[in-house]
């Protein structure tokens, strides 16, 4: 039997689903955003689980030759909505960074650490709404033939919040100034004076 004759017809390849134009506008902010210098972003295989779209950046912080700071930014979409997410689009940041081994005990520090991302926002006009997440401090003791200093401190966030609007670019440039605050990085534009050495003035 002919495929016309069953009635089924011949199968074709699925037409892609069309971008949302919310999401496409949104990707295109993330894409033409300027960060710092000292942080190298790259887009990246995002969560193909999370929501109907997504898209993804992963961000890396160097200085004086080294990463001192690793994260990435995802940006979930969902036409439909999320009652949890107040809105459509969705911004998870997850981000580590190495920490002075003085700010590991710090009790302080996870609501430090939180305050830089709302810091942050701020800084670049960055709206938004339903923000949450966790932060968390981390000190660990490298024993035997395993490479790197023996005492290492690092901070983690992993968080999300609801963008208000859909330019983007503010939200990813507050996310790179939180990985490089973070860090110990000074603000743009402010240099470090090298420590002073004893007897001089």
């Amino acid at each position: 039997m002919t495929a016309g004759a069953s009635g089924r017809g011949v199968s074709r390849p699925r037409e892609p689903a069309t971008v949302p134009a919310e999401f496409a506008e949104a990707v295109r902010s993330l894409r033409d955003a300027a960060v710092r210098a000292e942080v190298a972003v790259a887009e990246m295989r995002p969560p193909q689980r999370l929501a109907p779209w997504s898209h993804a950046v992963s961000l890396d912080v160097l200085h004086g030759g080294s990463e001192v700071a690793t994260g990435r930014l995802v940006l979930l979409h969902d036409p439909a909505g999320y009652e949890a997410w107040d809105g459509t689009l969705r911004l998870v940041g997850y981000g580590n960074a190495e920490l002075d081994p003085d700010m590991a005990g710090d009790p302080l520090l996870p609501e430090v650490g939180w305050s830089w991302l709302l810091d942050a926002l701020a800084e670049q006009g960055a709206r938004y709404t339903a923000a949450g997440g966790t932060v968390t401090q981390t000190a660990s003791t490298r024993f035997g033939d395993i490479a790197g200093p023996r005492r290492a401190c690092e901070l983690e966030l992993r968080v999300s919040w609801t963008p208000l609007g859909l330019d983007l670019s503010g939200h990813l440039r507050a996310w790179a100034d939180l990985l490089c605050t973070a860090a110990g990085l000074p603000p743009p534009g402010v240099a470090v004076l090298p420590p002073r050495e004893p007897g001089r003035p």
